[in-house]
């Protein structure tokens, strides 16, 4: 928070807006994009020729082309970029309060936010990825990263109100 200018009044904004905890959207950026503004998934290749990549995913939250358009329509934000921090904040959100409203997940339970978040909220539901040992792995992880960065925040969060 103190190297990244404006990144704090961002995720409180979203925080205030949807109700998700600072350290829940620090935890899914982390693990989605480990905080590069430009990330996107590897490229495949046929031989040496490059084909594309295995996914839309793009920016600070990877969101797909397809989620960032209903997002952009959803909250009239027609301007948003997904390599923007502030959109990026506001985008896991938006996302992660329908997981709460559809699913009634409390927004402290990161892992499974980030499950919901990985397969989408039709795949949550359907409640596949509770035999897919990785993404649960993966899920622990999140939520191991979100109660570090509670803790961190607890201690010194005054100083960037």
């Amino acid at each position: 928070m103190r190297e990244k200018d404006g990144w704090y009044e961002a995720m409180a904004a979203t925080r205030a807006k949807y109700g998700i905890p600072i350290s829940s959207q620090l935890a899914i950026m982390r693990q989605e994009s480990a905080f590069v503004h430009d990330a996107r998934p590897p490229r495949t290749y046929f031989l040496f020729i490059p084909t594309g990549r295995i996914s839309t995913a793009y920016g600070y939250s990877q969101a797909l082309d397809g989620t960032w358009d209903h997002y952009q329509k959803s909250t009239g934000n027609r301007w948003a970029d997904r390599d923007d921090f502030d959109d990026a904040s506001d985008f896991i959100g938006w996302y992660t309060s329908i997981t709460h409203r559809r699913y009634g997940v409390p927004f402290r339970n990161v892992r499974d936010h980030y499950i919901a978040y990985y397969v989408g909220h039709g795949g949550y539901g359907r409640g596949k990825w509770k035999s897919n040992d990785w993404l649960l792995k993966i899920a622990a992880k999140v939520q191991r990263y979100a109660d570090n960065y509670y803790d961190q925040l607890s201690a010194c969060e005054d100083e960037f109100r």
